[in-house]
């Protein structure tokens, strides 16, 4: 097992590459799991620990698509939830997050505890649930966690926690047994089933699996995954998000309203999802779908949906061939369809605060003909991304922390480590 000294050794320095990528500090990632493991110490009073780490992840192409059974092509980024693990010989679980209250879960009851809802505990219980429904082998492990996947930024934080917990059961007590793919499918149940949020499948996928993704959710409980291996930062580009410090109060409506308003079309067809109707047949029928409606945004929403799915498979074919100049066009194009057509960057309710639109006409007047830029995540407030020349990247970030703050701008890159065990 891994201890505060072998860290400071430099036990981790082969593997940080395939977290971080290109831009990490050594000392600054060994002081991190050195400090990780000497909290252990104190809160459990174990000398040594196993070392996890789950990344946050990056959605690409495929804006507000997955809901309605969509594609979409995200990554795996370089920054990470980390945790510390010592098992148990109970059924208990004892998580303590940094700057969180503890969290503690007994297995022996893996039932839904409705008064857990909306709650760390609930995900832990789920988790638990879910092997144990798969025939496979749990018990209690302590552990305690300190991330750097930014909070509210459209990363995944929430999701990164439960492949985590997913990967420690996985590793602890079943042998790694199941896959990146598998411990996505289980946090979704998790938090659909015990949380009590219908997110879709793509933040746990892309948080769990490393690389870039395309991925197809046609059938949802049997995602199509494909790895697309490709860098940016050796084609000369640092992905940048961009936090706007929009409020995410209060915008639970608008977020609903965009996967609502695409199904409102596809029931006019006697269907559940967009997916199940062929854009050939949305086309022919609009006129009647304008009358029945009298709702053009649904519509605007719908031709967002069907232009973005097929700009996925594009994407993800420019990457393959190594045709970046395309893909990045193809970016590009899927900010300015969210923008016109999906309309998610600002909410309709408070159209004074437009950081979103702010950040990306910053942008386009920072990078002129280089500039590319598109909404991150949900939107409506929040973050944009922007793909930023490597030699423009401290000005770029120079420039936009003067209008939204020091430390709104994060260079990320993509990690290729899938989530795992770094260190026994």
């Amino acid at each position: 097992m891994a201890n505060p000294q072998t860290i400071k050794n430099g036990a981790l320095h082969s593997v940080y590459p395939f977290l971080y990528g290109f831009d990490f500090d050594e000392t600054d990632m060994d002081n991190r799991f050195a400090s990780l493991l000497e909290t252990h110490a104190a809160l459990f009073s174990k000398t040594d620990a196993k070392l996890f780490s789950t990344a946050g992840r990056s959605e690409l192409g495929g804006n507000h698509t997955d809901h309605n059974l969509g594609k979409v092509i995200a990554a795996t980024i370089n920054l990470d939830t980390i945790a510390a693990v010592s098992p148990r010989n109970d059924t208990k679980v004892v998580l303590i997050s940094e700057g969180y209250p503890a969290v503690e879960v007994d297995l022996s009851n893996l039932g839904k505890v409705s008064s857990e809802e909306n709650t760390t505990q609930a995900l832990v219980r789920g988790i638990g649930a879910a092997f144990s429904k798969r025939g496979l082998s749990i018990g209690g492990w302590e552990a305690n966690t300190t991330s750097r996947v930014l909070k509210g930024s459209g990363l995944s934080s929430s999701a990164a926690i439960e492949i985590l917990c997913g990967t420690i059961f996985n590793h602890l007590y079943n042998e790694d047994v199941l896959t990146p793919v598998e411990l996505a499918i289980i946090g979704k149940f998790s938090e659909n089933e015990y949380f009590g949020k219908p997110s879709g499948l793509m933040d746990q996928i892309a948080c769990a699996n490393g690389g870039i993704v395309g991925i197809d959710f046609r059938d949802g409980d049997n995602p199509v995954v494909v790895p697309v291996p490709f860098s940016f930062s050796q084609h000369g580009y640092a992905l940048a998000i961009v936090d706007t410090g929009g409020n995410h109060a209060d915008l639970t409506p608008e977020y609903a309203a965009v996967p609502k308003e695409m199904r409102l079309v596809a029931a006019q067809f006697g269907k559940e999802n967009l997916r199940q109707i062929s854009k050939e047949e949305f086309e022919a029928k609009l006129p009647q779908l304008r009358a029945t409606l009298n709702n053009d945004r649904a519509l605007l929403r719908a031709i967002h949906f069907y232009s973005e799915n097929e700009r996925v498979s594009s994407m993800v074919t420019a990457l393959q061939k190594n045709d970046f100049p395309s893909y990045l066009a193809l970016v590009k194009a899927s900010g300015e369809s969210s923008f016109c057509f999906l309309q998610n960057l600002y909410p309709a309710s408070n159209p004074k605060e437009q950081g979103l639109s702010l950040a990306i006409a910053l942008t386009r007047n920072i990078l002129g003909e280089q500039y590319v830029a598109r909404v991150h995540g949900g939107g409506f407030a929040g973050t944009i991304q922007a793909y930023v020349p490597l030699n423009k990247i401290q000005s770029y970030t120079k420039s936009m922390e003067t209008v939204f703050g020091k430390g709104s701008v994060t260079a990320i890159c993509i990690r290729q480590k899938p989530t795992c065990c770094i260190a026994e």
